[in-house]
């Protein structure tokens, strides 16, 4: 209970948030690294995904060889690359790395949700004549909405935590709160630094819900589909009789 409350003294404190070293520092450098990452593997896996999960091909094979990779420990990566002379391009290791990981989850969650899509209603959307692509826009992404966002979740999490790394090998974010506090046997400052990682972990879960429920192409079909439906009930039906 004692470290909680040096913890919470410490993260309460201006001067450990102040400066090039500070909490603040640390904590946009996390989420710079964070963003980045979860863009860049959203640019290669989803594309790849989806055009698989449209065709039906060759996507069980992309699908294993990307989850072959989780085998790999990320700090292994991280290491190894920063033995390279990508090790002197400061946070390219480090991207690459996590990159790396947040791709699996990425990839297997689009897939298969493109795969789950309703036969019934593909087979109806192209006996309507639709062409591939506005199958795919209007179809087939929609009914994969909700599982691509897990995978999107699940790997902007996993980044937030694995991101911690980045200190290991000299670079930013929030790792090098809990890095440092370790050297000088700070337990205060580790403490802190969890909480910390912890706290931006959960608030990126909810801002991440959040935009998959404003987003959800299905839900908003389902809302109309109800106020239609309102809209089309008479008036007498929808009050009831008079008592």
């Amino acid at each position: 209970m004692d470290a909680m409350t040096d913890a919470w003294s410490w993260l309460t404190t201006g001067a450990n948030w102040a400066g090039g070293t500070g909490a603040g520092q640390r904590l946009a450098e996390h989420v710079w690294l964070t963003v980045v990452c979860l863009v860049v593997a959203c640019l290669i896996a989803l594309p790849v995904a989806l055009c698989l999960g449209h065709l039906g091909k060759g996507g069980a094979l992309a699908v294993n060889i990307s989850n072959a990779g989780r085998a790999v420990p990320t700090f292994a990566v991280l290491v190894l690359l920063a033995l390279t002379p990508l090790g002197r391009q400061g946070d390219l290791p480090t991207i690459i790395a996590l990159v790396l990981f947040a791709v699996p989850p990425l990839l297997t969650n689009a897939y298969v949700g493109m795969r789950e899509a309703d036969r019934d209603v593909v087979e109806a959307a192209r006996g309507m004549g639709m062409s591939g692509a506005q199958l795919l826009v209007r179809v087939e992404l929609p009914l994969a909405f909700a599982l691509i966002m897990t995978g999107v979740r699940s790997a902007a999490i996993q980044v937030v935590a694995t991101a911690t790394l980045a200190a290991l090998p000299g670079g930013g974010g929030l790792g090098r709160i809990i890095t440092a506090g370790f050297n000088t046997y700070n337990t205060p400052q580790v403490v802190a630094g969890a909480i910390l990682v912890a706290a931006l972990a959960l608030l990126v879960e909810a801002l991440l819900a959040l935009a998959q429920w404003l987003l959800d192409p299905m839900r908003r079909r389902r809302t109309g589909a109800r106020t239609a439906g309102t809209a089309r009930t008479p008036l007498g039906a929808r009050i009831g009789p008079s008592t």
